[in-house]
């Protein structure tokens, strides 16, 4: 949290895209939090104020990627930026780096490994050293997985008096679309990787962002099998690949409070039997992402498909001596969108409300249990050890 006074507690950059402008519809509602709408247009911004019903004297800042002079004067007035505005690896560099030399808290929605790599070996030191917390993958990636993982972990050193070795992630169930700017991050850095190699390693990597920790193999999670302890064929889960390096990236910013030999993957349940099997080898072999259809940046479900969206994951802790336990994490709007929506604006408010260290980091390394809270309570999050309280 920056030590000098400023004007606002949140800027939202990118209020006028899709995803923007439901996390600006989200904070007009929060009293107490001093806020702004920040875009490219003075005009679009107007409209979206009016559009979403706040208040007319709702702060309007003009601020392009492509100029910055005018980010360093956003940042500048307020506590945390909060952007929408990806690929954040064509649109976030200039972003972060004024940041960072501003001592202002950072929030996104990125799912772009490689870029988030480059932007910890570039900043983390001069992070810490302004006391700016850069925050990535607030939203559906990763939030449910880092907390999901950080807290079955907190119930396990609660319980058995250490971290299981091993995770196992889950997606249950789940109704919701990814969004355009999700699918316009994995355009951008398809397009990254054919220009540099490097791309590929941090991509393949587990551990590529836990600095040069090397930790042990780890689970690969892309091709189907039946998960004996859960009697349901398990596939690929598109959102592991980011989610993955996010959990082990928190585990290392947290000194391996999870064990320094700890396992992790994700994976999609599909069901028993033959509907089960069938199911896990066409999502296997069928990409849900990279084709003609994919929604464009800007584009989203109606209100009716985000309300009625939902998700629901499961944490499975396993011991080598047999031991086990469960957590799940519940999201009670669509994914990409909805809960998004919530769960990064809730990060924002949380960066505003607790102090912590700088440096480039996660939710779950930089707020933790707190952030767990607020989610629980204003977002529509619901976690729960299955079978026992939470820790």
């Amino acid at each position: 949290m920056p030590t000098t006074p400023r004007e606002f507690d949140i800027i939202v950059y990118g209020a006028t895209g899709y995803t923007g402008r439901l996390v600006a519809e989200y904070l007009k509602g929060k009293t107490g939090v001093k806020w702004a709408m920040a875009g490219r247009s003075l005009s679009k911004l107007e409209e979206v104020r009016d559009l979403i019903g706040a208040a007319a004297d709702t702060a309007l800042i003009v601020a392009d990627a492509s100029d910055p002079a005018t980010l360093d004067a956003m940042v500048k007035r307020t506590k945390v930026v909060l952007t929408t505005v990806g690929p954040y690896q064509l649109y976030g560099n200039e972003l972060v780096a004024a940041c960072v030399a501003n001592g202002t808290d950072y929030t996104d929605l990125c799912g772009e490994p490689a870029w988030m790599r480059q932007k910890i070996d570039q900043h983390d030191a001069a992070a810490k050293a302004s006391g700016a917390r850069i925050v990535f993958s607030a939203g559906f990636d990763s939030i449910p997985f880092d907390l999901g993982v950080m807290m079955l972990q907190k119930h396990c050193v609660a319980t058995f008096g250490a971290p299981a070795p091993r995770v196992k992630g889950r997606v249950r169930a789940m109704k919701g679309t990814f969004s355009g700017g999700t699918a316009a991050s994995l355009k951008a850095t398809m397009a990254a990787a054919s220009k540099d190699p490097a791309v590929i390693g941090y991509l393949t990597n587990p551990f590529s962002l836990s600095a040069d920790f090397a930790g042990p193999p780890q689970p690969a999670g892309n091709k189907p099998e039946y998960d004996e302890s859960l009697s349901s064929w398990a596939t690929n889960f598109v959102m592991a690949p980011i989610n993955t390096k996010n959990v082990h990236r928190t585990n290392h910013l947290l000194d391996h409070a999870y064990g320094a030999d700890f396992t992790y993957d994700e994976m999609m349940l599909t069901g028993p039997g033959e509907q089960g099997e069938a199911m896990a080898k066409h999502v296997a072999s069928t990409p849900m992402m990279g084709g003609a259809d994919d929604p464009k940046p800007g584009e989203g479900p109606t209100k009716e498909e985000r309300d009625t969206g939902f998700y629901d994951v499961l944490f499975i802790a396993e011991y080598p001596d047999g031991r086990t336990a469960r957590l799940s994490v519940k999201g009670d709007r669509d994914p990409g969108y909805g809960s998004t929506s919530k769960m990064i604006s809730e990060t924002a408010i949380a960066l505003c409300e607790q102090d912590g260290p700088g440096g480039v980091t996660t939710p779950g390394a930089a707020l933790g249990a707190q952030l767990v809270d607020r989610l629980q309570k204003n977002a529509g999050l619901i976690f729960a050890v299955e079978g026992g309280p939470l820790s």
